[in-house]
């Protein structure tokens, strides 16, 4: 049963180990992690995706796919709170050996579906599990795929667009996390997108837009568009670069860089006091 305080304290935990473990890597991207951090957790956390952390390889599970794989310390952080592998490892990120890579690395991370980080692949890819998916009659696992919305500039993503749609790949959901901005600054300076709810609708999708850190909102459309018949969906989320940390928040400059000491204590304190009040 969706608890919208259960995922808020789950989203606020998350954004917590994410600052803390690229601190202690010394490099990472705070910046995307931290805007998704509410979807990821309903995603996770608000019943929305089947998956069972004792079997990483359960064949009922649905799949996640991050195609926005530079984000990775937030799918990292949700797959400790999960249980998919010891809290521990999250101070191991980026770090020789680790099962932490800087990118999702399927082969060594319990939980990680695909390996990810060339921007615009994943929606591809997500297709193609999709479509081997429903070669199984009956089945009703789904394929939901996070996007960056710089990430959309990339050509391949409208080719898989245009694919999801022909096919009617219904078990096919994206989300767009639309912070506005990516490493080289505003998204619509560096190659404006126009309205990208309306370019999928005309690609031939169901679109939704939310508040992406609206849990509830988020849940209600993720539910929704899980439960799409006749073609793929995707929710466009309207979110924060930086989300929950004030100096972060908006600033392009978050993108890849990691914390300084005094920064990380600050940023800590903003979240915890954030988790406070709103308790």
């Amino acid at each position: 049963m969706f608890d919208p305080t259960i995922v808020s304290e789950r989203a606020t935990s998350m954004r917590r180990d994410i600052v803390e473990m690229i601190a202690e890597a010394g490099s990472g991207h705070p910046g995307g992690s931290l805007s998704a951090a509410d979807i990821v957790a309903t995603l996770y956390f608000g019943g929305v995706l089947r998956y069972d952390p004792a079997q990483p390889d359960w064949p009922e599970r649905d799949r996640f796919v991050l195609s926005k794989g530079h984000a990775a310390p937030v799918l990292y952080a949700a797959l400790a709170e999960a249980g998919f592998f010891g809290r521990d490892h999250l101070k191991t990120l980026r770090k020789l050996g680790s099962i932490l890579q800087g990118h999702p690395d399927n082969k060594k991370t319990p939980g990680v579906e695909v390996s990810t980080g060339s921007l615009g692949q994943g929606l591809s890819v997500s297709c193609g599990l999709a479509a081997g998916l429903r070669a199984n009659l009956d089945d009703d696992r789904i394929v939901f795929c996070l996007m960056g919305d710089g990430e959309l500039q990339e050509g391949q993503v409208w080719e898989a667009a245009m694919f999801a749609a022909h096919h009617g790949l219904e078990n096919l959901v994206a989300i767009v996390d639309d912070n506005g901005l990516q490493i080289d600054g505003a998204c619509n300076e560096v190659m404006c997108l126009g309205h990208i709810a309306q370019k999928f609708t005309a690609f031939g999708w169901h679109a939704t837009e939310v508040d992406g850190h609206d849990v509830s909102a988020v849940y209600e459309a993720l539910t929704a568009a899980r439960n799409h018949e006749g073609g793929p969906a995707v929710v466009v989320a309207k979110t924060v670069k930086g989300k929950g940390v004030s100096f972060m928040e908006d600033n392009a400059g978050w993108h890849g860089k990691a914390p300084s000491a005094e920064e990380t204590a600050r940023a800590l304190a903003e979240l915890s006091s954030s988790e406070g009040s709103a308790s």
